[in-house]
């Protein structure tokens, strides 16, 4: 039985640098995202490396997509690695939407691959820098528990928060509290996962060189000044850190999220006091 590597968020930057990653390894690989053509460029580009890939259409936030992606990648084989770096920024969609292909999409992610994955096996979501960001004050974090019991009541929890909030700044409000709900939802996931011996922790990566990057590029050359590394982070740098995070040598980590972000956090720069 292969062992296989699902990747959302794969069909570009951070996400398709890991698959060739993953994919060198001898990883079969199955890409995941929402626009078909550009996944299946990503595979052909794959595939020209001698790399065993797929592609497969899916809106995350949409749970029985998810649960039907999780089947799948068990036909494949030994479903080893999942690697869930699909989101949306504040320049992809308004604040409902940013939250729910955030927030309850890394749940319906982690809830369908909670079903398919054996001991041994990694699931890593993927945060932002913007979650460190975010005031604490303003976070509804008592609600976060909704997520695992009532869904609906959980985006009306948050979307009430954010909805406090001008409607100019109401999608940057949104990610970043639905990425500071990530690391908490991969912290508090690792019990449960940790019961079948799959580890899962989150990465946080700060700015970095990609498509999605450079639609928030004025924000983020803001803060490369902070960084002690004076520049944006290459996505293949950041893949290599997925896939030692993934790697069995570190079957003692889980349950915790590492930041990769040049050093900006660690500068205490703030979006309050920025200069």
């Amino acid at each position: 039985m292969k062992n296989v590597c699902v990747i959302t968020g794969g069909g570009s930057g951070i996400g398709f640098a890991t698959a060739k990653v993953f994919g060198r390894q001898g990883y079969y690989i199955i890409l995941v995202g929402r626009t078909a053509k550009k996944l299946d460029n990503a595979v052909s580009e794959l595939k020209i490396s001698g790399i065993k890939a797929e592609a497969f259409n899916c809106d995350i936030s949409d749970r029985d997509t998810t649960q039907l992606l999780a089947a799948t990648a068990l036909e494949r084989g030994v479903v080893k690695v999942v690697i869930h770096a699909a989101g949306m920024s504040p320049q992809m969609g308004d604040a409902q939407e940013i939250m729910k292909a955030n927030a309850i999409g890394t749940v319906n992610i982690n809830d369908a691959f909670y079903e398919v994955m054996q001991s041994g096996g990694c699931l890593i979501d993927t945060s932002s820098m913007s979650a460190h960001f975010m005031p604490q004050f303003i976070i509804p974090k008592r609600h976060y528990k909704l997520s695992r019991i009532d869904r609906d009541r959980f985006m009306k929890k948050m979307m009430s928060r954010i909805n406090l909030f001008p409607k100019k700044v109401r999608a940057g409000v949104a990610y970043g509290i639905s990425k500071d709900f990530v690391i908490w939802f991969a912290k508090t996931d690792a019990a449960r996962f940790g019961k079948k011996g799959v580890r899962i922790l989150s990465i946080t990566p700060g700015n970095f060189d990609t498509p999605m990057g450079s639609l928030e590029k004025d924000e983020a050359m803001t803060y490369i000044k902070y960084n002690a590394i004076k520049r944006l982070g290459k996505p293949e740098e950041i893949a290599q850190l997925y896939a030692a995070v993934a790697d069995d040598r570190l079957g003692y980590l889980t349950g915790t999220d590492i930041l990769c972000d040049g050093g900006c956090i660690a500068s205490g720069c703030s979006p309050l006091r920025r200069s």
